[in-house]
């Protein structure tokens, strides 16, 4: 007899790992459109568009037909709670809009951070409470997955065992609410990269953060052919960027998810943000070929900067 409760059917397995197939599809990636209205309203400002729903409707409708070639490069969008609710101008939700393309559309679920007592400045992700009732609505409104985002630091005493464990065990919980409601966890343990520590370091304290992250998903029994991992790349680790040729880089920020995440973990998504569009081509090149070898994939994450710049897709 079991010593848990088998919460997934193969049927529920057989879809989240369809998706999660899915959205990995090779030479694609998930487009971060999760914009919150504070943030809308910088970018509406640039253009002198004033900020009202009318209007982010309207940048949210452009942005998702403006091409149908998007769908060539795109396999997710994540999408901000408002979205799922506004339509375009033929009567379509957006979401629905989405899925007509073959994109997948997804949703931030976490509420942000906030400090975990004992420790020296570090934070927890809030969001838990009603996260079931929350990712079943999600789910009738089209999502297909979901993200949630914990936040690490580095410095002489972080990140602590305290916050690696917390953290762990959230990313856990809320992997295992996602996937039974059917919506695929993409597992964010983001590791900031703020600090003048060195590249060793850095790969090290991700592996770590990472073995607390799979042996907490292991023991709340998440179907990890149901996940994807998110992980940091481009600006990280700034100081480091100068001293370092790309297959340096490339070779140690795979070293970590490789070595410490399961082979049943479909793929990787990797954040390219804040660095020069080409030379992000170029490391994701390097990145893609050095997991090829394996029997592990990678993704890319593609934020929309402030500059618009990434719109070229």
């Amino acid at each position: 007899m079991s010593r848990f409760h088998l919460y997934l059917t193969e049927a529920q397995e057989n879809d989240l790992r369809r998706i999660a197939q899915a959205i990995c599809a090779p030479g694609k990636g998930i487009l971060a459109a999760d914009e919150s209205t504070a943030t809308m309203g910088k970018r509406l400002q640039q253009i002198g568009v004033e900020n009202n729903e009318e209007n982010r409707r309207l940048y949210r409708q452009l942005l998702f037909s403006a091409d149908h070639k998007l769908a060539e490069n795109i396999s997710g969008v994540i999408l901000f709670e408002e979205t799922l609710h506004q339509k375009s101008d033929d009567g379509k939700t957006l979401p629905t809009l989405l899925a007509e393309r073959n994109i997948i559309p997804g949703i931030k679920v976490d509420k942000g951070v906030v400090p975990l007592a004992g420790t020296d400045s570090e934070t927890t992700t809030q969001g838990l409470d009603d996260l079931a009732s929350r990712c079943a609505e999600y789910y009738k409104l089209g999502c297909r997955f979901a993200k949630w985002r914990c936040v690490l630091k580095i410095s002489p005493h972080t990140p602590s065992y305290q916050a690696m464990l917390e953290n762990a065990n959230v990313l856990a919980r809320y992997a295992s609410i996602c996937q039974q409601n059917g919506l695929v966890p993409i597992v964010e343990p983001e590791v900031l990269p703020d600090g003048d520590h060195d590249l060793l370091t850095a790969q090290r304290v991700t592996e770590e953060v990472l073995a607390f992250v799979y042996k907490a998903l292991a023991d709340h029994h998440v179907y990890l052919e149901g996940t994807l991992l998110k992980t940091q790349y481009g600006h990280c680790w700034t100081g480091l960027q100068k001293s370092l040729h790309t297959a340096g880089k490339c070779s140690s920020y795979c070293a970590s998810p490789s070595a410490h995440s399961p082979s049943s973990c479909p793929r990787y998504d990797f954040t390219f943000w804040l660095i020069d569009l080409e030379q992000a081509t170029v490391d994701y090149n390097q990145m893609s070929s050095f997991l090829n070898s394996s029997v592990l994939g990678i993704t890319f994450y593609l934020v929309v900067n402030q500059n618009w710049t990434l719109l070229k897709i």
